[in-house]
C-alpha cells in the first residue's frame, strides 16, 4: 500500500476543519475552542497540500 506523502495530514485537516466549521454553527458551543479547532484544520490542509506538491512524482 503506498501512501503520498502529506494525504494523511490533508485528510485528517479536513475532518477536524469540518468538526470547527460545526462547533461554530453551534450557539451554545465556547467560540474560542470551536476557532482554534478550526484554525488548527486548516494548518493542517495547507501543510498536506504542501506536502503533496513538493513530493509529486
Amino acid at each position: 500500500m503506498n501512501i503520498r506523502e502529506g494525504l494523511i495530514p490533508t485528510a485528517l485537516g479536513t475532518a477536524v476543519t469540518a468538526t470547527g466549521y460545526v462547533l461554530k454553527q453551534k450557539r451554545r458551543s465556547n467560540k474560542m475552542v470551536a476557532n482554534t479547532v478550526f484554525g488548527f484544520g486548516l494548518a493542517h490542509v495547507v501543510l498536506g497540500v504542501i506536502d503533496l506538491v513538493e513530493h509529486r512524482r
